[in-house]
């Protein structure tokens, strides 16, 4: 786990992967669909009057906040498109949440050096996050793009067949409609995104977990785990909302054609408060995603210890 502390004897980086795996899939299902309904609120533009004539009153945005967004997906396609993106979101947590988590410890370790004593220093901690996020989604890049289009797809008029039938066939689709390296459309913002957010969640959850621990009355158990999974999923949100929203948008619309335009667009047609769309839901989820799997994780970990040899 992040930080290790308190921890007696070692993991392997096998058992840190297949740990990390399981908590991130777990946390996965079950908070896509808050998720989905951040997806849609990101997506969702700035609508324009209804009328050409000056009286005549703007329409209303579809979708308007985290419950409101999940009760109008729920009632026009039926609970189910809650979970719409699943499989891929599946396949991506057992890549990129398997990858950042597990590699988090070894890189840290890297970064500080063998000889290192005492509590490692915050910058190696969020240089050490900021690596493996990188590194993770750099590979799990396709399953992310997969995940993103299927949430997209909204309720579709009589007669007209969706995009994609499921995970599988998206995948097929796009490399044989758009060649393969359209699978990492986007991946310059969801670098710089996963980067920023997984420095963030597991820097911040491994400070936010060791200051605890230096507290009377605390100990490695759920309350700390608690604090500080609430803690990193905040911080995440704040840092990383900007470069998510970009992200969203460039895989859910082809009309961009850069990171940089795709920001430049959203800043000038929409303001900046676009870039904190959908904050709340994203928060919502990514505060619950990050306590449930981090509470997992540190029980699912022990199964894995490696006792050390007296």
């Amino acid at each position: 786990m992040p930080g290790d502390h308190g921890s007696k004897g070692d993991i392997s980086f096998a058992g840190r992967f297949t740990a990390s795996a399981i908590a991130a899939c777990f946390a996965e299902i079950c908070t896509i669909p808050l998720d989905t309904a951040k997806v849609r609120l990101q997506l969702q533009k700035n609508v324009v009057a209804a009328a050409a004539s000056g009286d005549a009153a703007p329409a209303l945005p579809k979708y308007r906040g985290l419950l409101g967004t999940a009760a109008t997906i729920a009632r026009e396609e039926g609970a189910a498109a809650l979970w719409k993106g699943i499989v891929p979101g599946l396949h991506r947590q057992c890549i990129y949440g398997g990858l950042r988590i597990g590699l988090y410890e070894p890189v840290k370790s890297f970064y500080v050096g063998k000889d290192h004593v005492g509590d490692v220093p915050l910058s190696k901690k969020i240089a050490a996050g900021f690596t493996t996020g990188a590194i993770a989604i750099s590979i799990a890049n396709p399953t992310d793009l997969v995940k993103v289009r299927l949430q997209a797809e909204g309720k579709l008029a009589p007669g007209v067949p969706r995009r994609y039938t499921g995970a599988m066939d998206a995948y097929s689709k796009i490399a044989r409609q758009e060649g393969v390296a359209a699978l990492w459309t986007g991946l310059g913002p969801n670098v710089a995104r996963n980067a920023i957010i997984n420095a963030a969640e597991l820097a911040s959850y491994d400070q936010v977990k060791q200051s605890i621990l230096k507290l009377p009355g605390f100990k490695d158990d759920v309350v700390t785990h608690l604090f500080a999974g609430l803690g990193a999923g905040f911080f995440a949100v704040c840092v990383g909302s900007p470069v998510d929203v970009v992200k969203s948008r460039m895989m859910g619309d082809s009309a961009y054609k850069s990171t940089l335009d795709c920001f430049v667009k959203t800043l000038k047609n929409d303001g900046p408060l676009a870039f904190y769309k959908g904050f709340l839901p994203n928060f919502a989820r990514l505060g619950s995603w990050n306590v449930i799997m981090f509470l997992t994780l540190e029980q699912v970990q022990k199964l894995f210890v490696r006792k050390a040899t007296s």
